[in-house]
């Protein structure tokens, strides 16, 4: 089989592979949320852009407007049909698993059916970090990258097997990930997955299953000994400034973590809500946050975040 030379990613994260697997040099189109490698896709032109006017507005509001667009049966993103044909791919990499993460797989399919030629598309649907690895694997096979592709898993195994071989704290904490702040979400799929391999314990979510929202009082009652605020899509930064959304909830003050400030903000976007080779680092965090005190040095993308709001 031709390796193809014109690759379209609808996906961030398939994004981040091509480029790390040594087929950034075909990608001729991304999302308009693909932002690394940064110098390498600015210069590439966006075939989606958001369907929602949420520039300035809250997690609230932000959780409301998505749910009533998919209530109604709308995607919350445009796809520049336009765009991709005068593009000519030869292969679109997007994924099914989430329709709130990328274009929509249906509208994905609709608009290959379109274009003058049969264009193989590639869909990428991870849940645990076994999957993630397989995903770099499966784009390499779909781009003739086999060779670098198995060079990055492996990497990227290793470092896994790294914090799989440190010795746990005894007692294990209790490690809540919120990767939504309001309404509060608990982390899923490989999220739980890396928790208990970084030596910590998950109250809240559940291992290869989807992000769920829940109510304040499950994690009350959950009493978290860490909590680290990953919200999907949102680097350290804006978490920095939306830490508040939880840490001035009722009884926050009374939860193991507020009251010894073991709470932590991430960069969501870039190590955890992404299924590429940057998980790994987003798993290096949570080991380190595991065993780390409010003063300690956390790694790059995560910071300390005040026990008060």
């Amino acid at each position: 089989m031709t390796a193809p030379h014109r690759v379209v990613s609808l996906l961030p994260s398939a994004t981040e592979i091509l480029f790390a697997i040594g087929a950034g040099d075909r990608v001729v189109a991304v999302t308009h949320e693909c932002d690394h490698p940064r110098d390498d896709v600015a210069r590439l032109p966006r075939v989606t852009s958001s369907a929602l006017l949420t520039e300035g507005a809250s997690s609230r509001e932000i959780d409301t407007h998505i749910r009533r667009a998919r209530h109604e049966g709308s995607s919350i993103y445009h796809l520049d049909e336009a765009v991709l044909t005068a593009l000519q791919p030869d292969l679109i990499v997007t994924q099914e698993l989430c329709e709130v993460c990328a274009v929509a797989y249906a509208q994905v399919q609709q608009a290959v059916r379109r274009l003058p030629a049969d264009v193989p598309v590639v869909s990428l649907e991870p849940e645990t970090l076994e999957d993630i690895c397989a995903t770099v694997a499966a784009v390499g096979e779909a781009t003739g990258c086999g060779r670098r592709a198995a060079a990055v898993e492996a990497s990227m195994r290793e470092r896994v097997d790294v914090i799989r071989s440190l010795a746990p704290p005894e007692p294990r904490p209790r490690m809540a990930c919120i990767e939504w702040t309001d309404p509060i979400f608990a982390a899923g799929h490989w999220v739980p997955e890396m928790v208990a391999l970084a030596g910590a314990v998950d109250p809240l979510g559940t291992a290869g299953r989807p992000s769920v929202d829940i109510p304040w009082e499950r994690v009350l009652e959950a009493r978290p000994d860490v909590m680290v605020l990953m919200p999907c899509g949102f680097g350290l930064e804006h978490t920095l400034e939306i830490a508040k959304e939880v840490t001035s909830r009722p009884h926050f003050s009374e939860l193991p973590c507020a009251r010894s400030g073991r709470v932590v903000a991430v960069d969501g976007s870039s190590f955890f809500n992404r299924p590429g080779p940057r998980i790994v680092d987003g798993l290096e965090i949570l080991a380190a946050a595991t065993r780390a005190l409010p003063g300690d040095m956390l790694p790059r993308g995560a910071a300390w975040v005040g026990a008060n709001p």
